[in-house]
Order: structure tokens, then C-alpha cells, then sequence
């Protein structure tokens, strides 16, 4: 055994003796080789493996190279399970092969050249401008830009990057700002109407707070826009004069003196804070506001539905109490929650629901947790009997009240609902939610049963009290609407105020005619004119005016038959369009009615309507949206700035709220980045 491998040494330090030196093997430079590795495999050959889906393909046979074209396909033309769809058409366009549907690479320029994000050229400028606007959209703290880790972070991306400075950042925050800022100023140039505002107050641990500004119009194009405009400090933020000094300064900045239509406030602000400043009257006097400030306070209707969630949620706290330990004590471990089960089935409960905890800030979770605890309410019955350690099942009493508070309930959670699903609510949408509430829960006050009546009572005090503060804009908001006009406003009063319907809806006609004639007054802006037909006329047979033109009635014998027509069209001239658009029969009621679509089209039907519309569609009648996650938020009071946000310079706190809103519109922000591989010509 010793003597063969010492013969077998001896050969092989023979041939590594007289074997001409080997040569440095060619760097890989395909770009396949991002998605494999090279494997040895018994029997002198190599195999290529997919990092992805760790197929092997062959890549050598001793001294014989596969290629790499087969490595290609694999990842470019789907056959990889593991690469996504979305990224086939760049890797093959990359490989330099056709895409599914027929696209083919750019020629090849010059073999392995560069890539083209490697001759980019690199800018400090457009660094650091991305870097604010990072801070700015995720909230993040401005001293990040000094934490070691991430300074390490960017220079291993771009070591030539020069890390800025807290001071330094701040600076192109406050560029960001002022850019994007004169940017919207531009646009509020071009506003063909007018802008109405809603008031947000935020409060810090200091006795300083922040009065936040948002301002809503529909541009030319007939699209709705919310912009913040303002987020300032103010010593006093619930103080008699802040809204009105700030209300004030905001309109001056932004040059809006004579374009404000309407103010929301949440249920904490009273309107004393507004008129007692005197904003409201010094505005009326200089003919600035429409109809002498009649509509100029707004109401948040998602407001006052939390607010009367919060208290009917809070008349029962003990009996939600005791369901919300019922429901942790069921989900405590699997046992338990078997255990539920099989008793649930012996019952025989239907219900398909689930248990589930909520979430106290938000009053719909707790209505969804009612909701199912009432449908186990057997179930928990049966447990408490069977089960020593559990004895928090609400009695029979508290059952019939849970069930008639979530009756309640779904009634404000089904209205708000509806405000979740529109995008860009208009104003029309609420008079539809609000006036079935008003009837509903006047109702519920007359029933002969004592726990709905004393339930719906306190709520309707509340309801009430918004709905004589706003029904009136309301009702106007929903006139502006072809499907109903103001026949839905008469349908509505007749069962809200019975006989004395007639005298509110009065007060509604009365308050459009009047709001109308106002618009009647102001210029309107440039339309297509319209050809008289007897301009037609003369310029049809050539005459200029200056030959008589025989009337064809003297020949026909119809000269009465004119004078008709002419008696006609006086009456109708007479008509406004109001009276026109009022008179007109209902537009179809479909799902798929986009009513700034409508408007837009028949702005040169109703040139003097239409700017009416255009204004009273886009007041606010809710201060809250979707996007902001607090639909059903059961807060009531002024939102918290967090002590670093209240540490920051009032200036720095302004243009990061600001820039933070009007950054989103932005094209680059409004869809995610391309996960698409650069190309690489070959």
C-alpha cells in the first residue's frame, strides 16, 4: 500500500513539473452570476446552482465550458419559481433575450460596459434634499442624522456623501417647506372658487399649543383637494381670540382675504371663539363672507358621532367591563377556548363570529366585541355554571341592554361607515346620515320601552343640538345634488318636523335663492358666448347689417305664431338658473354617479349655478378623513404633541406638519419605488 502511493506521488510531482504554468481564469463578469454559484461535483465537473430555487444546471466538464445562455433563460424567462412576475421583463430584458411579449433589449452598445447607475453622477444637493423629505414623511427625529450607525449606513452607499448636521438638516427641512409652499401658493392663485377651512387644536405638556389649519377646495378641473395650510403656536390655544387671530394671519399669507366660505370645528370649540373675535362680523362687513356668515361654522359630523359613541359605550362601562374580562378569560389559553366551543355547540349557537378583544381608543372595535360577546351570550351563561373560575357573565338585565346599546350603536358605525368608503367625501353625502339618525333616535325616545328610550334620549340631546346647528348647510349641500334637490329636503322635513315642515323647508329655499343672487352678483369667468339667432342669421345669408332683411312670417302668415314664441321665451328668460335646475326632473339615482363629474358638465348650463356648487360641495362637514386612522376614534379633546415635536423651534414644527401633507401629493411619493434590476448592456 506504501509503495503504490509513493509511485503515485512521484507521477503527479512529475506532471506538475513539466505542466506549462496556469493561467489567471477570466473574472466572471455575466450577470448571471448575481443569481448563481458554482459547485463542484464529483467527477472533475461543475455545476451552476440557482441562490433562488437551488436547481443545478451543468457549467463544466473538465476542461469544457457550458456557457451561460441556459443560466439565462432560467432566471429571465420564468422558469425560476422563486422570481416574481413583475421582475421577468427586466431580466430578460437585461440578458438580452425577448420578453413574453415580444420587447427586445436595446442593441448592444460595446461589450461589458459599465451599467449605467455606475456613470451617475453624485449630488450632495439632491442628498440632502431627499434626506429632509425622508425625515419629514416618516416622522423621524432630526438627530438621527447623527447616530453613528446610521452615518456608517450612507457612507457605505455613498462614501463621498457628507453627513449633515442637526443645524444643517433643519435647513433643508425649512427648504422643503418654503419650495413646496410656493408651489401651492401658485395654486391657490388659480382657484376658480372658494376655500373653506377646518380647525384642529393640539396641546404639549407646556401651557403652549397648536392650532392646525386645513384648507379644502375643488379646482378647475372639478377635483377636491385638502391641504394643511397653517400649523401654529399659540400661547392660549382654547383662549377667546386664538382661532380668530389665526384664522386671520393664515388668510393674509396665503392671500385668501376674500375667498373664505365656511369654518369646521370639532364639538369642543364653541362658536364664541370665532364670533367673539369679531372675525366673523369685520369679514361680513367688508362683503368677504356669503350670506353675512350664515353658514360660516361648520360642525365635524364623524365628530359628534364619537362623541355620542363614547358616552352610550361609557352608560353600560361596568356590563362592557365584565365582557371584556369574559372575552380574555375564554381566550386565555386553547383549553379554555375549546371548552367555549364545544358549549357553544351544545346550545346550538350559530353565530359564525369570533371572540375578540377591542381596542378602547376606538369605540368600533368595542362595538364589534359587543356584537359577538351578544351572540355567545347562552354560551357564557353555561360556562359560569360549569367553571369555578369564571363568574363575570353579564345577567339577563345586562344582556337586553348591550343588545339595545349595539342596535344604537350600528346606526352611528353604519353612518360613518359610509364616510370611510368615499375618498374625497363632498358635502351632499352627510345630509343623507344625518337626517335618518335625527328620525331614528326621535323615534327611539317616544318607544314604550324604558331602556330604549332612556338610552336614545341622552344620545338624541346630543345629535339634536348638531342637527339645528347644521341642518341648514346641510340641506343646501344636498340641493347642490341632480338626484334630489330639493324633493329629498321635503321628504325628509315632512317626517322629522311633521306639520311644521313646510316652514323649514321655506327657511332652505329661501337661504339658496339668496346664496344664488350672491353669485349672481360676481363676475363670471370667460365662457363660450352663445350665437343669437339672429346673428346667426345675418351672417349666414352675408348680410352685415346694413340691408333689411325681409321677415319670412309676412310670407307665410305666421306673424302670430311669433309674437307666441317671443312671449315664451320671455318667460323662460325670466327664469334664473336655479329656477331652471330646480325645476328640472331628478337625475337618475345610480351607484356610479360621480357628482363633480355632473357639475363639471353642465358648467356651461349653469355658468352662475355651477360656481355655487362648486363652493358649497367642497365645505368640510367632517374635520376627520380616512386616512387619518381616527374615524372612530373616541377622543374627544385636543390631540397631544409628543415632547420631541414640542421641544422643536415652532417654525421647524410648522414646515415638518405642512411639508409632511403637501408631500404626499407629490408623483414621486404617490406610488411605491421599482424593484426592477438595473439593465446591464452587453
Amino acid at each position: 500500500m506504501g509503495g503504490a502511493s509513493d509511485t503515485e506521488e512521484q507521477q503527479l510531482n512529475a506532471v506538475m513539473e513539466t505542466a506549462p504554468p496556469p493561467t489567471r481564469r477570466r473574472k466572471r463578469k455575466s450577470m448571471v452570476w448575481e443569481h448563481f454559484t458554482v459547485e463542484a461535483v464529483p467527477g472533475g465537473c461543475t455545476r451552476a446552482c440557482c441562490k433562488l430555487c437551488k436547481q443545478t444546471f451543468a457549467y463544466s466538464t473538465g476542461s469544457k465550458i457550458a456557457g451561460t445562455s441556459h443560466l439565462k433563460r432560467h432566471i429571465a424567462l420564468g422558469s425560476c419559481p422563486k422570481i416574481k412576475s413583475q421582475d421577468r421583463k427586466q431580466l430578460a430584458l437585461a440578458a438580452g433575450l425577448k420578453t413574453d411579449d415580444g420587447e427586445s433589449p436595446d442593441p448592444p452598445k460595446r461589450r461589458y460596459r459599465t451599467s449605467s447607475f455606475l456613470n451617475a453622477q453624485f449630488d450632495q444637493d439632491i442628498c440632502n434634499e431627499n434626506l429632509a423629505k425622508m425625515i419629514i414623511l416618516h416622522e423621524l427625529p432630526l438627530y438621527m442624522v447623527e447616530h453613528l450607525s446610521f452615518v456608517a449606513f450612507a457612507q457605505s452607499l455613498q462614501p463621498r456623501f457628507k453627513m449633515l448636521t442637526c443645524e444643517a438638516i433643519e435647513t433643508e427641512i425649512m427648504a422643503v417647506y418654503q419650495k413646496e409652499r410656493h408651489y401651492l401658493l401658485q395654486i391657490f392663485g388659480t382657484m376658480l372658487g372658494r376655500i373653506s377651512l377646518t380647525i384642529g387644536l393640539w396641546t404639549t405638556s407646556q401651557t403652549l399649543g397648536y392650532v392646525c389649519l386645513n384648507g379644502q377646495f375643488i379646482d378647475s378641473d372639478w377635483k377636491l383637494h385638502r391641504r394643511m395650510l397653517n400649523f401654529m403656536m399659540v400661547s392660549s390655544p382654547h383662549s377667546e381670540n386664538a382661532l380668530s387671530e389665526v384664522i386671520g394671519i393664515s388668510l393674509s399669507e396665503w392671500n385668501m382675504k376674500d375667498k373664505l366660505f365656511t369654518i369646521t370645528l370639532d364639538n369642543n370649540c364653541s362658536s364664541h371663539d370665532i364670533y367673539s373675535a369679531n372675525l366673523r362680523d369685520h369679514l361680513s362687513n367688508k362683503n368677504t363672507l356669503m350670506l353675512k356668515g350664515q353658514l360660516f361654522v361648520v360642525r365635524c359630523y364623524v365628530n359628534i358621532l364619537n362623541v355620542i359613541a363614547q358616552d352610550v359605550i361609557a352608560s353600560i362601562h361596568g356590563i362592557v367591563y365584565n365582557i371584556r374580562e369574559s372575552v380574555k378569560f375564554v381566550k386565555a389559553s386553547p383549553t379554555r377556548e375549546e371548552k367555549f366551543a364545544e358549549i357553544s355547540l351544545q346550545v346550538e349557537i350559530p353565530s359564525t363570529k369570533s371572540l375578540s378583544l377591542d381596542i378602547t381608543t376606538q369605540w368600533n372595535t368595542t362595538y364589534h366585541m359587543l356584537v359577538a360577546a351578544l351572540e355567545y351570550k347562552q354560551a357564557f351563561t353555561v360556562l359560569e355554571t360549569c367553571d369555578d373560575n369564571y363568574n363575570e357573565a353579564p345577567s339577563h338585565d345586562d344582556w337586553k341592554k348591550v343588545e339595545v346599546v349595539c342596535s344604537f350603536l350600528k346606526l352611528l358605525y353604519d353612518s360613518a361607515s359610509i364616510i370611510l368608503v368615499a375618498p374625497d367625501p363632498t358635502s351632499n353625502i352627510f345630509f343623507h346620515e344625518a337626517w335618518k339618525i335625527q328620525l331614528d333616535l326621535a323615534h327611539a325616545v317616544a318607544s314604550d320601552d324604558a331602556v330604549v328610550s332612556s338610552v336614545a334620549k341622552d344620545m338624541h340631546e346630543k345629535f339634536d343640538k348638531y342637527w339645528r346647528d347644521c341642518s341648514l348647510v346641510l340641506a343646501v349641500a344636498i340641493v347642490m345634488d341632480p338626484r334630489f334637490k330639493l324633493k329629498l329636503v321635503e321628504f325628509s322635513f315632512s317626517k322629522i318636523y311633521g306639520e311644521d315642515a313646510t316652514r323649514y323647508v321655506k327657511v332652505v329655499n329661501d337661504t339658496i335663492h339668496e346664496l344664488f343672487l350672491e353669485y349672481v352678483a360676481q363676475p363670471l369667468p370667460l365662457t363660450p358666448a352663445y350665437v343669437e339667432l339672429g346673428e346667426a342669421n345675418a351672417s349666414i345669408h352675408g348680410n352685415e347689417g346694413n340691408s333689411p332683411i325681409t321677415p319670412f312670417s309676412a310670407v307665410d302668415g305666421l306673424h302670430d305664431f311669433d309674437i307666441y314664441i317671443s312671449e315664451i321665451s320671455t318667460t323662460l328668460s325670466t327664469k334664473s338658473e336655479l329656477d331652471q335646475y330646480l325645476e328640472e326632473a331628478l337625475v337618475p339615482r345610480i351607484q356610479e354617479f360621480d357628482i363633480l363629474s355632473w357639475w363639471k358638465l353642465n358648467n356651461i348650463k349653469y355658468p352662475t349655478l355651477s360656481k355655487m356648487a362648486r363652493d358649497v360641495l367642497a365645505i368640510p362637514m367632517s374635520m376627520v378623513s380616512s386616512a387619518s386612522g381616527s374615524l372612530f376614534g373616541t377622543g374627544t379633546g385636543s390631540r397631544v404633541l409628543d415632547e420631541y415635536r414640542s421641544s422643536l423651534r415652532p417654525d421647524i414644527v410648522e414646515a415638518l406638519f405642512c411639508a409632511k401633507d403637501w408631500l404626499q401629493y407629490l408623483p414621486t411619493m404617490m406610488e411605491p419605488p421599482s424593484n426592477a434590476i438595473v439593465k446591464m448592456e452587453i
